[in-house]
């Protein structure tokens, strides 16, 4: 198996096939063994699991997730990576891949093709530049156990962040609405080829079986917490009353005090059952 960390392999490989990083797709490369091992380690993969990987790169993660699990299909959009990958990952026979954009792909049909009987997963190193609505993407095909990926720290802190916290955010709420997070581990900037700026940290996000939320509408739900994020550190009232126009500010705070809460709440204080009750005043009223 080709040691696809090693600089001293890669370097000459990459060059021999004319390669450059796409700073455009935001590619920085793992250069650091253990990482790609710890990712398909912690993630949970193994030989009951299908695996749909996002952005293989020069495949690091992808070797080490097809030692592991029955099938990986992994999911790469830069084409000119196709002879590397032929090298260092070909050798795999329970490895598929296909040369498209995850975000104009049926993720739902496509596990239900690919991994039929498998228990499906999904796992990758995240380009940073669209990290969210990759992980949008995922959550919301709502076909995985658990989504183990790689991101900016400070990403995966407000994916995990608790309300009231000054990392909590919509995107906070959104995740956590489909799935529990957990912090792994962190990745510092050294372990890339080239360096980031930043710190990187795995985050698995294990997918509920149930959300016993009472959530009478998702799409008034989500709205609702949208609005409630907007203004942060002002009234509640305020967001509600900009988010649903039809309310107005007297509609916004009626909605508030139905729901069992004080006027003057703020909404990066609420939790997600707490956004069920108030989302679920407002369908009352407009449903």
């Amino acid at each position: 198996m080709v040691n696809v960390c090693d600089i001293q392999v890669m370097k000459p490989l990459l060059a021999e096939h004319g390669f450059h990083f796409s700073k455009a797709k935001g590619q920085n490369f793992l250069i650091a063994p253990w990482v790609p091992q710890s990712i398909a380690l912690e993630s949970g993969v193994d030989e009951t699991a299908g695996v749909l990987e996002i952005g293989p790169g020069i495949g690091p993660l992808t070797q080490q997730l097809c030692l592991r699990a029955k099938k990986v299909c992994a999911v790469e959009v830069d084409n000119r990576l196709k002879p590397i990958l032929d090298i260092t990952v070909g050798e795999f026979d329970n490895l598929e891949i296909l040369w498209n954009d995850v975000l104009k792909l049926d993720v739902p049909a496509l596990v239900k093709e690919k991994f039929g009987g498998l228990r499906p997963m999904a796992c990758a190193n995240l380009p940073y530049y669209i990290t969210s609505p990759i992980l949008t993407a995922l959550l919301e095909a709502d076909c995985f156990d658990s989504v183990t990926v790689m991101v900016q720290k400070e990403v995966a802190q407000r994916i995990a962040a608790a309300p009231g916290s000054a990392d909590y955010s919509a995107f906070t709420v959104f995740c956590q609405y489909y799935a529990e997070p957990e912090l792994l581990f962190d990745v510092p900037a050294h372990c890339f080829m080239p360096q980031p700026k930043v710190t990187s940290a795995v985050i698995q996000l294990r997918v509920r079986k149930e959300r016993n939320w009472d959530v009478l509408d998702e799409d008034i739900f989500f709205r609702t917490v949208r609005a409630s994020f907007a203004m942060r550190r002002k009234k509640l009232s305020n967001g509600l009353a900009s988010g649903f126009p039809e309310l107005g500010k007297a509609g916004a705070a009626e909605v508030i005090e139905a729901a069992g809460f004080d006027v003057n709440v703020r909404g990066e204080t609420l939790s997600i059952p707490e956004f069920a009750r108030i989302a679920n005043e407002i369908v009352k009223r407009h449903g």
